[in-house]
């Protein structure tokens, strides 16, 4: 037992390497403050030209979101750091996780958007253009606040799902959180540090993990 609490519990190993995974933290957190927004945009635009009267636009939209869908986000990371210097394009770790991540988790976000826009029927379209309101009035006002409210649950799910896929990010050397950690355990032979990074991922997705729960009791009553 005192073995066990040594290797995964201790404290001392903790504090030294705690400043460390702090810094990778905030790498995460930097990560996260760009991706999440950023790729709820681009997911919210390819969403609008999936449900768009264009054809054009529709089309367009299936391969990019089929593609980047059904590539694993690892993948995908690896070929954008480590293949495209093939083709003259090289980019930092962190541009490397971030172009990944957006292009992955902007198709995710596209599908939810588009199935909380097509859960708005026409009639609410033609009674707002009824009003007077144009197109993209009618889209700003009307039908996206509804389509987001009735699937924000996912919304949230996916956001969680974006913050632990930062963790991938250690195959590229990006000093985020899980990197720090396991760098703080090949120093210490010591698997505390990699307990430590668990318990600051349980600490940041937590709340957000109730707050799902009851979002989704909510919708169900």
């Amino acid at each position: 037992m005192d073995q066990l609490l040594d290797q995964f519990f201790n404290l001392s190993i903790m504090q030294q390497v705690f400043p460390l995974l702090v810094k990778g933290l905030w790498m995460t957190l930097k990560v996260c403050a760009i991706v999440i927004p950023v790729g709820a945009f681009a997911g919210l635009v390819v969403a609008l030209c999936a449900t768009s009267q264009s054809r054009l636009a529709r089309i367009l939209t299936v391969p990019y979101v089929d593609l980047f869908r059904a590539v694993p986000p690892l993948v995908l990371l690896i070929f954008i750091h480590s293949g495209l210097p093939f083709a003259g394009i090289s980019l930092s770790p962190f541009q490397s996780v971030t172009l990944a991540f957006l292009l992955n988790n902007s198709a995710f976000y596209g599908e939810i958007y588009r199935a909380g826009l097509e859960s708005i029927g026409a009639g609410q379209r033609e009674a707002a253009r009824s009003t007077g309101l144009t197109a993209l009035q009618t889209n700003i006002y009307v039908v996206i606040p509804q389509a987001v409210r009735n699937v924000l649950p996912d919304l949230l799910s996916n956001t969680i799902e974006v913050v632990k896929l930062t963790s991938l990010a250690s195959v590229v050397a990006l000093p985020e959180l899980l990197y720090s950690a396991d760098m703080a355990r090949s120093i210490t032979f010591n698997a505390s540090p990699l307990v430590l990074a668990a318990a600051f991922y349980l600490v940041l997705l937590w709340p957000v993990v109730r707050l799902l729960s009851r979002l989704e009791r909510r919708v169900a009553a």
